[in-house]
């Protein structure tokens, strides 16, 4: 794996918060088509306490006011309310869908604006593999871990609210111990966060590779094939694909360890209040409906609550992703300082004590180096694999920039 650039390491230190946020510039372009997603959102949470809500008026008058009238005025109103729910099910997928192609495509056209202006250093201390990762596999992962945690945090942010809300009304003691389990769960997704992160940002690292041994051994199957070479390159893939089976299981077993955690602590609450409601259903405290409309409404809270927890993995993916391709987006261009135009040349061409090294190098590639081309003469470079032949053809074009001496033309 090539060493990773300082401006990579710079993007990496930003906080999550920071990442997000330059993200949804990405998305203001289209504000319209993202506020209807969150809008639909807000009427899909909407419909989670509403079903508990009429759940109560529904079963008190059939159990206990035996009026049949206003419930099959109920009855319409829960089908009513599962049209909503699936409409503004469409809405959110659709919305979310639409926007999340237009800012990876977005992504994808300026990460490959920057490869276009890089200068060769670049290339020289970072694979191809994983730039074209970068671009394929960071630029999706951003986008649906985006998505996906705005669709947790605002539908099941709001429904918890909603439902939380609805079961205070119906007996505010019960709702108390609910609270309970939350620092606990909290606790849990903190000591989570940091080795999901390290985990993602290894797993995207692997996947480069992958990309970089497959593209090597593609590209150069003649060589391979002429010395042999089939069993190592064998090896190294095997090894390579290995090491992604390997962090994508860090990855899945740190990521589901919160929602086991979180489950066990929730389901020993849920145990309690059940007990403590029967003892308050006994004394009448609490009607028949308003009985099973806070359980259905806990019930309901049950799989919110399991979506938040689990958030925190696809969360720490996102900015992982979100890293990877601001890094290379922030990149610096290689400076565009051939404006002028000097007409045809002479074509006199002389190198005058010339020095290069590459960036990851300690020797020179050329050390005081002085060459003379005249008009109409053919000169031929020759030298041992490494003396600098490549390296002085490529100064002409200025693919590289002298560290000393210079060219005229």
């Amino acid at each position: 794996m090539t060493n990773t650039a300082s401006q990579e390491s710079a993007v990496y230190g930003l906080t999550g918060r920071d990442l997000y946020t330059r993200l949804l510039r990405h998305v203001t372009p289209y504000w319209r088509m993202f506020a209807l997603a969150v809008g639909a959102m807000v009427i899909l949470a909407g419909t989670e306490p509403a079903l508990p809500m009429l759940l109560k008026p529904t079963l008190d008058g059939s159990f206990v006011e035996k009026d049949l009238q206003s419930v099959g005025l109920m009855a319409g109103l829960i089908i009513a309310l599962f049209v909503i729910r699936g409409a503004a099910t469409f809405a959110t997928t659709m919305a979310l869908t639409w926007v999340g192609g237009r800012v990876v495509m977005d992504l994808r056209n300026q990460m490959f604006d920057k490869l276009v202006s890089l200068p060769s250093a670049y290339y020289d201390n970072h694979a191809s593999g994983t730039l074209i990762s970068k671009v394929t596999f960071d630029a999706t992962q951003v986008t649906e871990a985006a998505s996906n945690v705005l669709l947790v945090l605002v539908r099941d942010t709001l429904s918890i609210i909603g439902l939380l809300a609805w079961m205070f009304y119906l007996q505010w003691q019960l709702t108390l111990i609910a609270f309970v389990t939350a620092p606990i769960i909290v606790l849990f997704v903190k000591y989570f966060s940091a080795r999901l992160r390290l985990m993602s940002h290894r797993l995207q690292e692997s996947m480069g590779d992958v990309t970089h041994v497959l593209e090597e051994a593609i590209d150069g199957q003649h060589v391979v094939r002429s010395f042999g070479g089939e069993p190592y390159e064998k090896g190294r893939f095997a090894n390579t694909v290995e090491q992604v089976r390997r962090f994508q299981l860090k990855f899945m077993a740190a990521s589901t360890a919160n929602s086991p955690v979180a489950q066990v602590v929730i389901s020993v609450a849920l145990a309690i209040i059940l007990i403590l409601a029967a003892h308050l259903s006994a004394t009448d405290e609490i009607t028949i409906g308003g009985f099973v409309s806070f359980f259905a409404a806990m019930a309901l809270l049950f799989s919110p609550i399991k979506r938040l927890t689990g958030v925190n993995g696809l969360l720490q993916r996102g900015i992982a992703a979100a890293a990877s391709v601001f890094a290379l987006v922030d990149e610096a261009s290689e400076a565009d300082r051939g404006t002028q135009n000097i007409g045809r040349a002479r074509g006199r061409l002389e190198f005058r004590d010339i020095g290069f090294t590459y960036g990851s190098g300690e020797e020179p590639a050329l050390d005081h180096v002085s060459i003379t081309v005249e008009p109409g003469e053919t000169l031929a470079l020759v030298g041992h694999s490494g003396s600098g032949k490549s390296t002085l053809a490529m100064l002409v074009p200025r693919f590289y920039v002298l560290d000393e001496g210079s060219i005229l033309l």
